[in-house]
């Protein structure tokens, strides 16, 4: 049996709903495997970005029951910053602007927290003397893949992006960090014909058995190039179905419907 990267076990969230709470999650079970990328889709409002910010660790979703398993290490219980260090890259649906910090300083701060807390867990991280420059020519080889300037590596953090931009650089933070596991919430939203090739090659090419990625997304157009290995169907907090890629292409043909009666969600 493969390992797995993520294994989620009847996982309950909250969030506060005036006075009250309300539960959105409603016990989501889900196994990926290290090194396959998994695709979850379903209609609005049935939990796909809960569970993308509650795997991140947002404070205002609640874990209620259930847990988490991030390569057999328990993810509730770490800070946001502990989940980002071992690993684990939240893609935003709406990428925030960050004004005085560029993009090269965003992430090679990032970029070095994570060689300290490799080294913290006793890792041997080898010395690079020229790591700057490593690191640099690394971001514009990741800026050239995606069709974009080199200057923008010297602009403030997504300030005056496009909303296709905002989504090309979270791709290029992706190649420069080599998260291992990869959460992507619609990052398909808002691009092109264009730039959702452009987008979808990228992440093909990080592909490999140190990648692994779930990816939400209402659009099968970017599945038909990355060829997922699992597409799962959400509906009212909880996983319906996973199957194939044929799933997909069977959801664009016929909407949510069918699916729905036939597991008797809404």
């Amino acid at each position: 049996m493969r390992e797995l990267a993520l294994d989620i076990r009847d996982l309950r969230v909250n969030i506060k709903d005036g006075e009250n709470e309300k539960e959105i999650l409603k016990g989501i079970d889900l196994e990926i495997p290290r090194g396959e990328i998994h695709v979850i889709m379903g209609p609005n409002g049935s939990g796909k970005s809960t569970l993308a910010q509650t795997l991140m660790g947002h404070p205002k979703y609640m874990v209620t029951g259930g847990a988490v398993s991030f390569f057999g290490e328990d993810l509730i219980a770490m800070k946001v910053y502990e989940r980002a260090r071992k690993g684990l890259f939240l893609a935003y649906q709406y990428p925030v602007e960050i004004p005085g910090v560029t993009l090269a300083h965003f992430l090679w701060n990032a970029n070095q927290a994570k060689v300290q807390a490799t080294q913290a867990e006793g890792a041997t991280v080898k010395k690079d003397p020229k790591a700057v420059l490593t690191f640099r020519k690394g971001l514009n080889s990741a800026l050239e893949s995606l069709k974009m300037p080199a200057d923008f590596s010297t602009r403030h953090l997504n300030v005056g992006a496009s909303g296709g931009e905002k989504k090309r650089i979270e791709i290029a933070q992706m190649q420069v960090l080599h998260p291992k596991v990869v959460v992507m919430d619609e990052i398909d939203s808002g691009l092109d014909i264009d730039s959702t090739k452009v987008v979808a090659q990228s992440i093909s090419a990080m592909k490999g058995p140190d990648f692994t990625a779930l990816i939400i997304t209402h659009y099968p157009r970017i599945l038909e190039y990355l060829q997922p290995d699992r597409v799962h169907v959400m509906a009212g907090g909880k996983v319906l179905c996973s199957r194939g890629m044929e799933l997909a292409r069977e959801l664009e043909q016929k909407g949510y419907d069918w699916i729905l009666k036939e597991y008797n969600a809404s």
